[in-house]
């Protein structure tokens, strides 16, 4: 078995070229709070969230909501889904155009060899206690991580280039010895000759997997390496437009997806699959909780109103490998219930429902599932900070006060 922490070895900077992304940055929001403007300030509402607000410009990602398409740097993602592999999407996403053989040849040598992490950071994940919850976990861990980076601090285009491809090989790795260690396994030492894709869920399950597991993990990282502003990666580049560090932009993102509103909702498709148990139990529990005015996890979305355009490559996968390892159960259950649900509330599945299927057949347990959805979205994040950084100017939007008019300070014995 190879080692398993990295080895001492050269920056590949010949290779590592700055890019040259040039985005303007535009304040979020404005809103005057000084005296001479309280009147006007009085008809200003902050729009909550900043739900409609344009915070930045960006040459990464295009989601429109309204016609479900999503875009990386000009492909739509069905292309990619069907064409493309992880590599070849985390190329586009950070250089802007797709890697030609020998510049795919290349990223995948210097993907490969941060595969590995660094022995300290090893040995610390497993001091953790049993209970922590994996995401607290990975949150921790890369951010220790950068401590054994010996160019953390290095804030050149090229240093930082080299980060986001040490993050997004060793992310992998780090969230595989996490289920491990949970499980009371021993963790796997990542591999040289597989595809990003394989050698992730070789690490989790400690084999190599089929061509359709390594595909549904493919696809599951394509999928979600993207999705334009979305929590976590705002916060990403506001943490970055502070001209801090890329590892703290990334555990302030990690931090963010950890958030149940944000990452998670594959886990609760999980659960609830679970729970009904049974198909014949779909339609009177679609009922009973459209009766409640409950919640159907996995179905709508804050920004498509049609088809979430990811969720249609998910499901003939969970399928395929329900039939493979012999038991369809949570397929079925599936089916029935977006037969169900649509029918009842009008809304369709989004990408998150049949990933939890699926990724119970990937032999994934549910309280895993955001880590690998943050194995994925390192792409992105490390896009985004690399644009911000590029043309930065600081995030600082303005607040709306609504708050007591100015007022005399009284002393304590007269209050």
């Amino acid at each position: 078995m190879s080692s398993f922490c990295r080895a001492a070895s050269p920056h590949a900077y010949q290779y590592l070229v700055a890019l040259r992304v040039r985005p303007s940055m535009t304040a979020a929001v404005t809103a005057s709070t000084s005296a001479s403007d309280k009147e006007a300030s009085a008809d200003k509402t902050a729009a909550r969230g900043l739900k409609g607000i344009i915070a930045a410009d960006t040459k990464i990602c295009d989601v429109d909501g309204d016609l479900g398409k999503l875009i990386y740097r000009g492909y739509n993602i069905h292309d990619l889904a069907k064409n493309s592999s992880f590599e070849e999407t985390a190329y586009l996403l950070f250089k802007g155009e797709l890697p030609s053989s020998s510049e795919l040849a290349e990223f995948n040598k210097v993907l490969v060899h941060h595969r590995e992490i660094e022995p300290p950071v090893l040995a610390f994940l497993k001091t953790l206690p049993k209970t922590t919850p994996p995401m607290t976990a990975l949150r921790s861990a890369v951010s220790m991580s950068g401590v054994y980076d010996p160019i953390a601090e290095d804030d050149s285009p090229e240093a930082n280039f080299e980060k986001s491809i040490r993050l997004t090989a060793e992310m992998t790795t780090i969230v595989a010895a996490i289920q491990r260690i949970q499980a009371g396994l021993e963790p796997i030492a990542p591999r040289q000759d597989l595809s990003h894709a394989a050698n992730f869920m070789y690490m989790l399950n400690d084999k190599v997997p089929s061509k359709d597991a390594e595909k549904a993990m493919d696809l599951i990282l394509i999928l979600h390496a993207e999705h334009a502003l979305n929590a976590s990666t705002f916060a990403a580049r506001v943490i970055a437009a502070t001209l801090s560090d890329i590892y703290s932009a990334v555990t302030g993102a990690i931090g963010a997806l950890k958030g149940p509103l944000h990452g998670g909702a594959n886990t609760e498709v999980l659960k609830t699959l679970i729970e009904v148990g049974d198909v014949k139990n779909v339609v009177p529990w679609v009922e009973a909780v459209r009766a409640k005015k409950g919640k159907f996890m996995g179905f709508g979305h804050a920004v498509y109103k049609v088809e979430d355009p990811r969720a249609i490559h998910l499901k003939d996968l969970s399928r395929r490998l329900g039939l493979e390892t012999g038991d369809t159960k949570l397929y079925d259950i599936s089916i029935a219930m977006e037969q169900a649900v649509i029918s009842s509330i009008h809304k369709n599945c989004n990408v998150d429902f049949y990933s939890a299927s699926l990724q119970h057949y990937m032999g994934i347990p549910g309280d895993m599932f955001t880590c690998v959805f943050a194995a994925s979205r390192i792409v992105g994040w490390c896009a985004h900070i690399l644009e911000q950084l590029s043309d930065n100017k600081i995030i600082r939007p303005s607040s709306n006060y609504i708050g007591p008019a100015e007022r005399p300070y009284l002393a304590v014995d007269k209050r």
